[in-house]
C-alpha cells in the first residue's frame, strides 16, 4: 500500500470526542456545512483512548448520499476486511475484528461464503416464527409498561427490551443469561461513554464485553450440537452451503454482531422515533388515525430520522478518485450515514420528520452493496409491532428530554423519560 500523503486538515472538527459528545442536531450543523461547501474533506484521525497512535492516518469524510452509495456499492475498490483495519473509525486489534465484527469486517470471497451460510438459516418458516414472537413480545412489553406507575425510562422499559428479547428467544439464550448478554452488548458500543467506562479503561470495557459474549456463544453452540432445539443457534451449528459450514469461532463472531448491531438498530430507532412523534404531534396523529396504511412509510422515516449507525469506514484497495480528488491506495474513507440522510439533494425538507414521504431512499441500513444490513427485515418487523402497541394502547404517552450517548458509531439515546396514563 502507498503511504498517505501529508495534506492540510479541514478546519471543521468531526474527529474529537468532544464533537461526538454533542447532540445530533449540533453535529448536523457541521455536516450541513461540509455537504454545502466541501462534500469531500480530509480530517485528522478519530480521537481515541483505545489504541492511540500519533502516526495514525487521517480520513476522507463522505457526507453526501451519492458518495455514500457509490462507495458502499464498490466493495472491490473500498474494502472492509480485517487486513485493512475493519470498519470502525478507531483502530482496534485485528484479532478483535475477527472476534467481534464477523461479516462486517470481511471482503469477498470470504464475506460472500459466510453471509450465504448465515442467510440460509432464515427459512420462511423461521421468519414467520420470529414475526409471531415479536408481536407477542411487543404486547407483553407494553403490558408491563402500563402496569407501572405512569412514568418510566423508555429506553430501559421498552426500546432496549424488545430487540434483546427477540434475539435471545430467536437464538436460544437461556433467560438467566439474557441480562448479562444485554449488558455486554451495551458496553461494546458505549466504550467511550462515561456511564460505561466509569474509572475503567475503554479497551478493557470492550474486551470484557467481548469475552462475555463469546463465552455465552461457545456454551450455547456446544449445547446445541449435543441437544438440538428449534432455535437459531441449532440452525447455525448445523448450517452448510456448498460444503461450507461455520466454525464455533465464526458463530461466536456472528453472535456478537447479532447482539450488538441487532440490538442497537431497533433500540435506537424506536427511541428516536418516539421522541420525534412526541415533538411532531401532527405526524403522530396521522400515523395513529391510519396506522395500517401509514406504518410502512413511517418505519422508513423512523430509520432515516434516527440513522442508528453513524459511521462505517472503508479503505481504498487501489488508487482511485472521488469527485476528481485522488484517493491513494491505503487511504481511509468514512461514510457518515446521518449526514447522508439529511442530504437535501435527495430528500425534500430533510430536517422535517415526515412519515408520509413517498420516496425515502435512506442509507440507514447502509448504502447498498454486499454489506447492506442483513437484519433490515427483522428491524422493520420489530418497529411495526412495537409502535402498533404503543400508539393504540398508550396514546397519551409524553416524552421528556433525552440523554445522549457519546460516540461516533451508534446514534444513541441512553435515557428517555416518559409519562402516560392508564392506557387500555
Amino acid at each position: 500500500m502507498t503511504t498517505t500523503e501529508k495534506r492540510p486538515y479541514d478546519p471543521l472538527d468531526i474527529s474529537t470526542q468532544a464533537f461526538w459528545a454533542q447532540t445530533p442536531d449540533a453535529r448536523e450543523e457541521r455536516f450541513a456545512e461540509l455537504r454545502r461547501e466541501r462534500p469531500l474533506s480530509w480530517h485528522p484521525p478519530a480521537e481515541t483512548d483505545l489504541l492511540p497512535d500519533p502516526d495514525a492516518p487521517g480520513f476522507w469524510a463522505l457526507v453526501t448520499h451519492a458518495d455514500i452509495q457509490a462507495v458502499s456499492r464498490d466493495a472491490e475498490t473500498f474494502a472492509s476486511g480485517q487486513q485493512y483495519g475493519g470498519v470502525m473509525l478507531e483502530d482496534v486489534p485485528e484479532d478483535m475484528l475477527e472476534a467481534a465484527h464477523s461479516i462486517l469486517a470481511m471482503d469477498a470471497p470470504r464475506h460472500h461464503r459466510q453471509r450465504k451460510v448465515i442467510s440460509s438459516v432464515f427459512t420462511p418458516r423461521r421468519v414467520r416464527q420470529i414475526e409471531e414472537q415479536i408481536a407477542e413480545q411487543a404486547r407483553l412489553i407494553v403490558d408491563d409498561l402500563l402496569a407501572g406507575d405512569g412514568s418510566a425510562d423508555f429506553v430501559t422499559a421498552v426500546a432496549a427490551r424488545l430487540p434483546m428479547w427477540t434475539i435471545s428467544q430467536m437464538i436460544g439464550i437461556p433467560p438467566e443469561k439474557r441480562q448479562e448478554v444485554a449488558d455486554a452488548a451495551n458496553a461494546m458500543v458505549g466504550w467511550n461513554d462515561p456511564d460505561y467506562i466509569g474509572e475503567g479503561d475503554p479497551m478493557a470495557v470492550l474486551l470484557n464485553g467481548l469475552m462475555t459474549l463469546h463465552t455465552a456463544s461457545f456454551e450455547l453452540s456446544a449445547l446445541r450440537r449435543e441437544d438440538p432445539a428449534d432455535d437459531l443457534m441449532t440452525a447455525l451449528v448445523q448450517a452448510e452451503v456448498d460444503g461450507d459450514a461455520l466454525t464455533d469461532e465464526e458463530i461466536a463472531a456472528f453472535f456478537v454482531l447479532l447482539c450488538v448491531a441487532g440490538n442497537d438498530t431497533t433500540r435506537q430507532t424506536s427511541s428516536h422515533a418516539i421522541l420525534a412523534l412526541d415533538r411532531n404531534p401532527g405526524q403522530k396523529r396521522l400515523l395513529t388515525e391510519e396506522f395500517d396504511d401509514r406504518i410502512t412509510p413511517a418505519v422508513e422515516e423512523f430509520v432515516r430520522w434516527a440513522s442508528p449507525v453513524l459511521t462505517f469506514r472503508r479503505t481504498a484497495t487501489r488508487d482511485t478518485e472521488i469527485r476528481g480528488q485522488r484517493i491513494a491506495e491505503g487511504e481511509r474513507v468514512v461514510l457518515f450515514y446521518h449526514s447522508g440522510n439529511r442530504d437535501d439533494a435527495v430528500f425534500a425538507d430533510p430536517h422535517v420528520f415526515d412519515i408520509t414521504r413517498s420516496e425515502n431512499p435512506h442509507v440507514g441500513f447502509g448504502g447498498g452493496g454486499p454489506h447492506f444490513c442483513l437484519g433490515h427485515h427483522l428491524a422493520k418487523t420489530q418497529l411495526r409491532a412495537l409502535f402498533h402497541q404503543l400508539l393504540t394502547r398508550v396514546p397519551d404517552l409524553s416524552v421528556g428530554e433525552p440523554e445522549w450517548l457519546t460516540g461516533n458509531f451508534i446514534n444513541g439515546i441512553k435515557r428517555l423519560p416518559v409519562t402516560f396514563g392508564t392506557g387500555t
